[in-house]
C-alpha cells in the first residue's frame, strides 16, 4: 500500500517562503499589459503537475484543469484557471537558467542545505583506518551534458544542456543550454558560476569535488576549479594522447593495489581495482594542479564471458586528503548523474520522447523534470516512477509540502 508520502514533510527554519514565493524571482517575460495569471502561480503549476508525473505541456495542462476548486487559492489562482495554451506560451519563454536557479534554491532551503555541506558527503571523504588529520566533509559535484533526443531539427542538431548534480542529495544544482556536445566545455565556468550561485557565494565550491567524463579533462577547467578552491577528479582517454601515454607509463606494476571491491548483481560479476600514485618529479604530468594519478581495472564475468577495461583519471587532491577508497567512491559517483537523473528523466519521466521544440520549452521543461526527481530524492524516494504516482494521488498534501512556509506542513 502506497503510505502518505507528503503529509510527514518538515519545513525548516531556515525556509520562510514556500515554492510560489520563491518563483516570484524569476523574471516574467511577458508584456505586464494584459497579464491574467502571476508568473510564480503559473510556474507552481507546472513544478507540482510534474512532481506528480506530467510528462507533457499537455498533461501540465490537464492536471490544472482536473485540480480541485479548494486548492487554487494556494497556488494564487482566482476565478478562472489557465488554459493549455497560456501555459504553453509561459513555459516556452521563460528563462531556463533563471528558473534552475531558483528551483535548485528552494529545493536545498526545504532541507536546510543551501550552502552546507550535507552529511551524506563526509562518508565519501574519510578513508576507513585513516589516522593522523582530520578529513574534511566534501560535496561531491557530478558534470555531464544531455541531448534532448526527441528535439532533434532538421540540421540532425539536439537541443543540449549541461548540468551539475549534487551526489549526496540528488539536487540538479545548476542547468544551462550549451547548443551541443562540444559546447560543454566551453559553458564549464558558466555553468559553475550558476552552483556558486545557488549555493550561497564565492566561497560555497570550497573543498567540493567535481567528477566529470573525459570531455572535461581540460586545463582550463582544472585552473578554473583551484581558483574556487575546488577539486577535479576526471577521466584521460586516449584521445588526448599526450597526457593519456603519460599515465599508462607511469611504474603501475610497482604500485600495491590500493583499494578492491567484488560485486555480483543481474547476473553480472564485477571487479574494480584501483592503484593510486602521488605525482611528483620526475613523475609529474603534463596537467596543472595533478596530484594523484589513479589506474581502475574493471573485470566483468557476465554468462561466463570475461571482458577487462583499464580507466585512467587524475585529481587535485593528495593522498592524506583521497585515499583509495575514497577515490574509487567517488570515480563510481561519477556515474550517479547518468543512472540517477539522467536514466529516470528517460524512462520514467520520458525526456527523449518529448518533441517541444518550441523557445525555452524543452529547457524549461527539463529544468522541471530535474526540480521533480530532486524533490522527491530529498524525501528518501528511491523509486521516482512510484514517488511520481503517489503525488498524482496525493494532490493536497503536495500542494500543502510545496506552498508552506511554516515549519511544518501539518
Amino acid at each position: 500500500m502506497i503510505s502518505d508520502e507528503f503529509t510527514d514533510l518538515k519545513i525548516t527554519e531556515s525556509d520562510h517562503r514556500g515554492l510560489r514565493e520563491r518563483l516570484e524571482e524569476v523574471p516574467d517575460p511577458r508584456d505586464p499589459r494584459g497579464v491574467r495569471y502571476p508568473l510564480a502561480s503559473l510556474l507552481t503549476i507546472a513544478v507540482c503537475a510534474v512532481i506528480a508525473g506530467a510528462v507533457t505541456f499537455a498533461a501540465v495542462g490537464d492536471w490544472i484543469e482536473d485540480l480541485g476548486e479548494e486548492y487554487l487559492a494556494d497556488i494564487g489562482l482566482t476565478g478562472a484557471r489557465p488554459v493549455n495554451t497560456t501555459l504553453w506560451r509561459v513555459l516556452t519563454r521563460v528563462d531556463s537558467v533563471a528558473l534552475s536557479s531558483v528551483l535548485a534554491t528552494w529545493l536545498l532551503s526545504r532541507k536546510g542545505l543551501s550552502g552546507n555541506m550535507p552529511a551524506e558527503s563526509a562518508a565519501g571523504s574519510i578513508e576507513p583506518g585513516t589516522s593522523g588529520p582530520a578529513v574534511i566533509a566534501r560535496r561531491v559535484i557530478a558534470v555531464d551534458g544531455k541531448a534532448i533526443r526527441g528535439t532533434v531539427r532538421a540540421d540532425g542538431r539536439y537541443v543540449h544542456l549541461l548540468a551539475a548534480y549534487d551526489v549526496a542529495t540528488g539536487v540538479t544544482l545548476a542547468q544551462i543550454p550549451v547548443g551541443d556536445k562540444g559546447g560543454e566545455t566551453g559553458h564549464f565556468t558558466v555553468l559553475m558560476d550558476q552552483v556558486e550561485a545557488v549555493l550561497g557565494g564565492r566561497e560555497s565550491l570550497e573543498g567540493a569535488v567535481v567528477v566529470a567524463d573525459a570531455l572535461h579533462a581540460q586545463t582550463t577547467h582544472a585552473h578554473d576549479l583551484a581558483a574556487r578552491g575546488a577539486v577535479l577528479f576526471v577521466r584521460v582517454k586516449a584521445n588526448q594522447e599526450t597526457l593519456h601515454n603519460q599515465l599508462k607509463r607511469l611504474p603501475w606494476k610497482d604500485i600495491p593495489v590500493g583499494h578492491r571491491t567484488r560485486d555480483a548483481v543481474h547476473g553480472r560479476r564485477e571487479t574494480r581495482t584501483l592503484k593510486a600514485l602521488t605525482l611528483q618529479e620526475p613523475l609529474a604530468l603534463a596537467f596543472p594542479h595533478a596530484v594523484q594519478a589513479v589506474r581502475i581495472t574493471r573485470t566483468r564475468i557476465i554468462k561466463g564471458k570475461t571482458t577487462r577495461d583499464t580507466a585512467y583519471l587524475i585529481i587535485s587532491l593528495p593522498h592524506e586528503h583521497a585515499g583509495a577508497a575514497t577515490l574509487n567512491l567517488w570515480a563510481r559517483q561519477e556515474w550517479h548523474i547518468e543512472n540517477r537523473l539522467h536514466w529516470v528523466k528517460d524512462m520514467t519521466l520520458r525526456e527523449d520522447e518529448h518533441r517541444a521544440t518550441t523557445g525555452q520549452g524543452p529547457a524549461v521543461f527539463a529544468v522541471l523534470r530535474n526540480t521533480a526527481i530532486g524533490f522527491h530524492r530529498l524525501e528518501d524516494q528511491t523509486n521516482i516512477a512510484r514517488a511520481t504516482r503517489g503525488a498524482s494521488r496525493q494532490t493536497g498534501p503536495l500542494i500543502r509540502a510545496v506552498t508552506s512556509n511554516g515549519t511544518t506542513t501539518q
